[in-house]
């Protein structure tokens, strides 16, 4: 299949799936003309593909752990001993990450609290403002 029919298959862009290959995250064979050929394995190596951005990897981790993964179903199963050692090398980046997230949040929360009620009415009433116009 060409670029367009795996772009509707799957729901991402051309420009998304040119960049999957920039990336050797997907390796579709050439036609003499040059354009790309898609295979039926390609869509369920983007579908993976997505699965592991939403989950907070980046493609460079994506392209190195993606041959060590097969679909059962919704799941992704790792099939490489050395996979769950990076997964959970991964996993540990993102809560440290959602830690950090969360210290600032709360930074945040005491700056917020600390605004005299005058200053908290005016930004309020602004936001208000704001939003009707839009």
């Amino acid at each position: 299949m060409r670029i367009g029919e795996l772009s509707r298959k799957t729901g991402v862009h051309e420009r998304l799936l040119r960049y999957y290959e920039e990336q050797n995250l997907l390796q579709p064979q050439r036609r003499p003309s040059g354009y790309r050929e898609y295979s039926e394995a390609d869509v369920d190596t983007v579908r993976r593909i997505r699965s592991l951005l939403a989950a907070g990897l980046n493609t460079a981790t994506i392209a190195t752990i993606l041959p060590c993964l097969r679909d059962e179903g919704e799941r992704l199963v790792p099939t490489c001993s050395d996979l769950l050692a990076d997964l959970t090398k991964e996993r540990e980046r993102i809560t440290k990450a959602i830690t950090d997230l969360q210290t600032s949040r709360a930074a945040l929360d005491k700056v917020i609290a600390a605004a005299p009620a005058d200053v908290a009415e005016r930004a309020t009433s602004g936001a208000t403002a704001r939003s009707t116009r839009a």
